[in-house]
């Protein structure tokens, strides 16, 4: 009862596949940049989330 653990794909994973399927099935004509876009936008989530915990840890020591 203690510890979940998570390992399903996540939604910005889905929707990186959903993207990539649209585009190789010409539904869309987006620029690849715009299809990979939630693998690079989770990522600087991800980022701007650990810059802030750093920041928030180093103001209470």
């Amino acid at each position: 009862m203690g510890s979940e653990n998570s390992n399903g794909i996540g939604f910005f994973g889905l929707l990186t596949i959903l993207f990539i399927f649209l585009k190789l099935t010409n539904h869309i004509s987006w620029s690849w940049v715009w299809v990979l876009s939630p693998l690079w936008i989770s990522f600087i989530i991800g980022i701007i989330i650990i810059i802030i915990a750093v920041i928030i840890n180093k103001d209470i020591l």
